[in-house]
């Protein structure tokens, strides 16, 4: 189903899916499709906690956010603190622990004009597609991309690389810091923010070419979980889809495109 909301000047049609896949046989991603917050999180844990621990983010953000107004850098802060604290009280109550990686976007006003701040902890992925060209914007916290962006393995080692899905950051591990990029929103794009069970059996040049020629956004999300699921879907598959319709900018003037923390520090975040 597609939602078209007005947030500020923005107005946008959203579509979201979910799908448990054909190999796991309990969902445990969960989203947020409520502009200005446009979140996927993929629990961890398994069935003893995983589900629980990506309802417990959405929730979090729920009750942070105001909705139907552009959101705030403070107010995503306190949503991720919040986050945090829910995932922990969920593993508190668990044998095995529980965690959950998440991808989204939120819109705000930055100098005055409409922007997203993208973040993500883990390796759920946002992507921004124009015209026919698509970006993967988010950074996955994973060993096997941090080594190859070290420059320890090559780009052919890693794809054979047995620990390269192995997340290094959580929502609820010792590390959960998320790395975060601001964007002015732009007139005519479309914004992908999925579980990484999407990208695990869809290609990007598949991904980009689906977003390029799929018309509404909720044919574009149900075809990308489509996708998924006759490549195999070994895991969960959730995708939302925003298409901007108006009140964007037409060009990228401005752009802010060195990655911050949200936690407040300085340093910038990796880029691919």
């Amino acid at each position: 189903m597609r939602v078209t909301t007005t947030i500020g000047a923005v107005t946008m049609a959203v579509a979201s899916v979910t799908d448990v896949g054909l190999r796991r046989k309990h969902n445990e991603d969960a989203l947020l499709a409520a502009p200005p917050v446009l979140l996927v999180a993929d629990g961890m844990g398994g069935y003893e906690a995983g589900d629980l621990a990506a309802l417990a983010i959405v929730d979090a953000f729920t009750a942070a956010i105001d909705a139907g107004v552009p959101t705030t850098l403070d107010a995503l802060r306190d949503a991720l603190a919040a986050a945090d604290d829910a995932v922990a009280e969920v593993a508190d109550g668990t044998t095995r622990g529980a965690g959950a990686t998440i991808a989204g976007a939120a819109l705000i006003m930055h100098e005055g004009v409409p922007a997203w701040v993208f973040f993500n902890v883990g390796d759920a992925r946002v992507y921004r597609h124009r015209g026919s060209t698509l970006q993967q914007v988010t950074v996955d916290h994973s060993l096997g991309q941090e080594l190859y962006a070290a420059g320890r393995i090559s780009a052919e080692e890693l794809a054979v690389f047995p620990d390269r899905n192995v997340v290094t950051r959580a929502i609820g591990a010792t590390d959960s810091r998320a790395d975060s990029w601001i964007a002015p929103v732009m007139h005519g794009e479309r914004i992908l923010i999925c579980s990484d069970g999407l990208p695990t059996e869809v290609p990007d040049e598949l991904i980009r070419a689906t977003l390029t020629s799929t018309g509404p956004a909720e044919d574009a999300a149900a075809e990308l979980v489509a996708l998924a699921k006759r490549s195999g879907a070994r895991d969960n598959v959730t995708v939302i889809v925003a298409d901007v319709v108006a009140g964007g900018a037409h060009s990228e003037a401005g752009s802010d495109d060195a990655g911050f923390f949200l936690d407040e520090t300085t340093e910038p975040a990796r880029r691919r």
